[in-house]
């Protein structure tokens, strides 16, 4: 059935090419053959680097797919969060595909496709830690240590609206999630997905999160500014795997179906 979905979507897309023409972007890529995305290979389920060392993930799903009907060969640049997007800005990588949502602080350096997925902030910790951090005030204290992903919407949702507690920030989530479970920092702020993936991969070590996030974020691709042909050319590819259920085959296989975890453990 995902097949279906993938090769519907290939053929109804095959009318958005003509804007090719007239994006640099867009340009360089057909002409050199190759589409260069960037993400950090360390955010299940969006990206992460599986047992055998090659890339998997709903969003390496979703750039393979992009690649194939483009026609060109497709390059994932790994790397730490807070470094794509000046990666972006100087070159280095034509897209970004990591997890990322939109802001507005974001939108100034970037353009953003249409979303191509939601979430949103939720808190990773101890079930014994859970009826302690109840509650904002109990969490926005001095004396609780939260860590976040470096450069991204969870640091800047500490320093806003958690000021008093002190924050550390992480490389990566793997990183993050060794500190809640040595007890070095109290909970981790992160996207739910994050946290219920983070759940299931340390299975044993009492790890629990919110049923329902505390935010909503839109998640898209980051093209290079002003490069509006590039954001329509996206976009409407986007909308056209949704409207043909390609973006919900995707959602049941890394968001419902845990059969992928026995690829990564």
């Amino acid at each position: 059935m995902k097949k279906i979905f993938i090769s519907i979507a290939l053929i109804f897309v095959v009318f958005l090419s003509a804007n090719a023409q007239d994006s640099s972007t867009l340009d360089r890529i057909v002409k050199k053959g190759e589409l260069r995305v960037g993400m950090t290979g360390n955010q299940p389920p969006y990206t992460m680097v599986a047992k055998t060392g090659e890339m998997i993930g709903y969003e390496v799903d979703l750039a393979n797919l992009l690649a194939g009907y483009m026609q060109v060969e497709l390059k994932l640049v790994k790397m730490p969060f807070a470094k794509l997007l000046p990666a972006l800005e100087s070159g280095k990588i034509d897209i970004i595909m990591s997890g990322m949502s939109i802001t507005a602080k974001r939108s100034t350096s970037a353009l953003f496709a249409s979303p191509y997925l939601f979430t949103g902030k939720s808190i990773l910790l101890k079930e014994y830690n859970l009826e302690k951090l109840n509650t904002p005030e109990e969490i926005n204290n001095p004396e609780v240590t939260l860590v976040a992903l470096k450069g991204s919407t969870s640091e800047e949702f500490v320093k806003k609206l958690l000021p008093e507690a002190k924050l550390t920030l992480a490389k990566d989530y793997d990183t993050a999630v060794e500190l809640i479970a040595t007890g070095k920092v109290k909970a981790m702020i992160a996207d739910i997905e994050i946290c219920q993936v983070a759940i299931l991969q340390n299975f044993g070590k009492n790890l629990t999160t919110l049923e329902q996030p505390l935010t909503i974020e839109p998640v898209s691709m980051a093209l290079p500014k002003n490069d509006f042909t590039m954001e329509s050319f996206m976009s409407n590819y986007f909308t056209t795997l949704r409207m043909v259920g390609a973006l919900q085959a995707l959602d049941i296989k890394w968001f419902e179906d845990g059969s992928w975890l026995s690829l990564v453990e």
